[in-house]
Formats: C-alpha cells, structure tokens, sequence
C-alpha cells in the first residue's frame, strides 16, 4: 500500500492521530472482525494504545 494513501487514511480526533479499524484491516489484509478479535486476544501488547 502506497504511503500517501496511509497517510491520507489518518484522521485527527481531539488532538489524537488515529486510523479506523476498517483501514488497518485493509492495510492488514484481514477482515475487520479478525483484527478486532486479535486486539482483544492480545490487549496486553497494545497498552498505553487507545484502541477502540
């Protein structure tokens, strides 16, 4: 995936850099319930991260 399109996929909430959950699927290539079942298996590695 092209970095310009990375970086337009980032958007600003509250002064917070963030990127949807459905755009780090797709930059993933899994779907978007894979990614979210992968965040909750694994929340330890994603502390200090606002994921939601």
């Amino acid at each position: 995936m092209d970095l310009q399109i990375i970086q337009n996929r980032i958007i600003e909430i509250r002064e917070q850099r963030v990127m949807l959950d459905f755009h780090l699927a797709e930059l993933y290539e899994v779907e978007t319930k894979v990614l979210k079942q992968a965040v909750r298996r694994n929340i330890e590695r994603f502390s200090g991260r606002l994921y939601v």
